[in-house]
């Protein structure tokens, strides 16, 4: 049986505006609408760009909530339920459902970790609860755990599971990935700066950072590959790296916030642990976005 393809090209994952009152639902369904109307083909919500570890249920499920009704099926909103705790994710992936999200992303199990073997049963739980199809978020440098080939091999078997946001940054592994497991299970890339290498590897698009201030660009990227146009692909790619080196100088999401509070769409509000960005990196990021015509 052939596995649901959920999308193709980029997803946006979305920040969460919000203020000292909590999430500003106003604020979100203007991005909402921005991003549709900008050209996304995708938008992942509640994710880490969302600050999904520091909304509290109500607020996860509020936003979630919010998203399904703002897009209203223009485009295919992807909910974060991902959690260390596999019965969490799973109320949460059964909720998403619920609600008509379109799949579900979920991390691979922070701080406890998990041996290859349990990330295959976490996995299973939640797809089998799923009525939808799940992503995987393999995100090591912030888990302390890495999705190893052969266990795609075996994610890839259950019906559920559509695809993975590969952000391992090993393009070896990812290659490897891609060998095994060929039509069962679309890769995303996790890193923006790794767009073009990854559709090389047969990636099907991103799930972005980049997207939130670019997403008629990024978009436009993964088009002109799809297209055959390998080296206008790399042409962007090149052309946005300094933007995305300052995307990424500090712990994600503080720049990304920080940048779309500058283009007005929302305040430049993060929750502890996280802090505002130092001035010395938002000035370099507001002039790196500047010299790609972005106007703030």
């Amino acid at each position: 049986m052939e596995h649901q393809r959920v999308f193709r090209g980029v997803a946006t994952a979305l920040i969460t505006p919000t203020t000292d009152s909590g999430i500003d639902f106003a604020a979100f369904r203007r991005l909402i609408n921005w991003q549709i109307d900008e050209g996304i083909n995708a938008l992942l919500i509640c994710g880490t760009t969302g600050e999904g570890s520091t909304l509290s249920d109500a607020e996860h499920r509020d936003a979630l909530s919010c998203a399904v009704e703002t897009a209203a099926g223009r485009v295919p909103i992807i909910a974060g339920t991902g959690s260390n705790d596999t019965a969490y994710a799973v109320e949460l992936t059964k909720f998403a459902c619920s609600l008509g999200c379109d799949a579900v992303l979920c991390v691979t199990p922070y701080y406890n970790k998990a041996t290859q073997k349990g990330l295959v049963a976490m996995y299973g739980a939640i797809a089998d609860a799923s009525e939808k199809p799940v992503i995987i978020y393999n995100v090591p440098s912030r888990t302390g755990v890495n999705v190893e080939p052969a266990t795609y091999v075996e994610l890839a078997k259950h019906p559920n599971i559509a695809g993975t946001k590969e952000a391992n940054g090993n393009i070896s592994k990812i290659v490897e990935t891609a060998a095994l497991v060929g039509d069962q299970l679309d890769i995303y890339s996790g890193n923006d700066d790794e767009i073009v290498p990854i559709l090389a590897c047969g990636g099907q698009g991103v799930i972005s950072v980049l997207s939130n201030v670019a997403p008629r660009e990024t978009v436009e990227l993964c088009d002109r590959y799809f297209r055959g146009d390998v080296a206008g692909a790399m042409a962007l790619q090149a052309k946005y790296m300094p933007l995305i080196r300052s995307l990424f100088c500090e712990v994600n999401p503080i720049p990304v916030k920080a940048a779309m509070a500058a283009m007005g769409f929302c305040e430049n509000h993060l929750r502890l642990p996280l802090t505002p960005m130092e001035e010395g990196h938002y000035q370099t990021m507001l002039q790196r976005m500047r010299d790609v015509g972005i106007a703030v």
